[in-house]
Parts: structure tokens; sequence; C-alpha cells
């Protein structure tokens, strides 16, 4: 077992979910977590009293990461708070599904705001306040192109992630000589609500398509994240 003692690190979209998962994770191994939420105050508050058992410490913030201006104000308060930053989780997503005939500008403009571009200035800004070392892990989905398989009535939510994944390698180019690495994770069906658990026609289709039939779970991709 490794340490991350007095490490700082950011997790978007760590009120529940994969990103719970990994915020838990996280401090498990001796991280102090911001746990970043845009709805969910209620959930934010009891994954950072979570943490606060544990014994490291943990804040909230709201943030929309759909927002560049919201994503600013975020990174500008953990500066204040902390004047630096060690581990950046780029978690946060939304995922619709409609055929892609149907797929509209707004639709799309959402999709890339939210699940690339956010993730792409959370970097940016989190980046400036690692100090000569730093971690960056971007959520990208095993729907990437390239990376897994691709489902049906998601397209725009593929392309998102596969821009995830092509913008993982160039960052990872970019900012392995100041000590910053930079790396992706790919899950597959995750027991979360986005993920489709509860939605008998969702989950039947990905069990369909498992060898072990089964989801994984948040702590899954926590570990990987931690790790």
């Amino acid at each position: 077992m490794f340490s991350l003692q007095g490490k700082k690190a950011l997790v978007t979209g760590s009120s529940r979910g994969i990103g719970r998962g990994i915020a838990l994770s996280l401090a498990k191994q001796g991280a102090a977590v911001v746990i970043n939420y845009n709805s969910s105050e209620e959930k934010a508050a009891a994954v950072v009293e979570e943490i606060k058992q544990m014994g490291q410490e943990a804040f909230a913030i709201r943030a929309d990461v759909g927002n560049l201006e919201s994503i600013a104000a975020m990174y500008t308060e953990v500066k204040k708070n902390w004047g630096k930053l060690d581990i950046q989780i780029n978690n946060a997503g939304i995922l619709q599904y409609k055929p892609f005939d149907q797929v509209t500008g707004e639709d799309w403009d959402k999709m890339i705001a939210v699940n690339l571009r956010g993730q792409y200035f959370c970097a940016q800004e989190a980046a400036k306040l690692m100090k000569d070392w730093g971690r960056i892990v971007n959520i990208a989905s095993v729907s990437s192109g390239g990376v897994g398989i691709a489902f049906p009535t998601i397209s725009h939510y593929t392309t998102s992630k596969g821009g995830v994944v092509g913008m993982t390698e160039a960052l990872a180019v970019e900012l392995g000589p100041k000590g910053i690495t930079v790396n992706t994770i790919a899950p597959g069906a995750i027991n979360t609500d986005m993920g489709g658990a509860g939605d008998e026609k969702v989950t039947q289709a990905l069990m369909a398509r498992l060898s072990i039939k089964r989801y994984g779970e948040p702590e899954d991709i926590g570990a990987a994240a931690a790790f």
C-alpha cells in the first residue's frame, strides 16, 4: 500500500457515483480532497463528512465544469485555501441517450462543454497550481472510440469521450517535462445511475455485451485512480 499523505486533490463531479468512489479512495490513502458538485449539495456534504471521519481534510465547492467562469472561480478558491494542488481527477460528465439523427446543436454543445471542454480547462487550471509534481487523471469511457466498444444512441457522448483520450495523450507529452503525468481511465458498465443501473432496458443491453455479466463498482474505479 502507498501513501498520498500531504497531497491535495480535487475530484470533479464527486458528490456521487464514480467521482465519490474516487474521492473516498484518495482520502483512504491520505489525501485531502475537494469535492466538486454542481447540483447535489447535500450529497457533496455527506462525502465531505465521510472523508473527515477518516481523519482527512475535505471541503466542497460548487462549480459547473461546463462554464469557464465557474471553473476559474473554483480554482481561485483552491488556491486561496491550499496555495497548490497535487492531484486533479476530471470525472464530471453527462450522458444522454439519443439517436444520431435526433441530436440537436444544443445537445452537442452541452455534451462537449461538460465532457471535453470542461476537462481541458480544469486540467489547465490545475496544472497552474502544481509545483514540480502533479497527477492528472481524465475519466473517459469504453465508448471512447478506439478504446473499447461503441454503443448506439450515444454518438455525441462517444465523440466527447474520444476527445478526452486524444487530449490526454497530448497533455501527457506537454506536461511530462514539468513533472506532471496525465492518464486516462476508461470505465465500462459501473453500478451508478449514469451507468444505467436501475434501468432494466439499459442493463439488459449492457449485460448482453459483458462477459462477466455484472456491473463494476465505483470503488473499482476509485482504486485505479488512486493508483
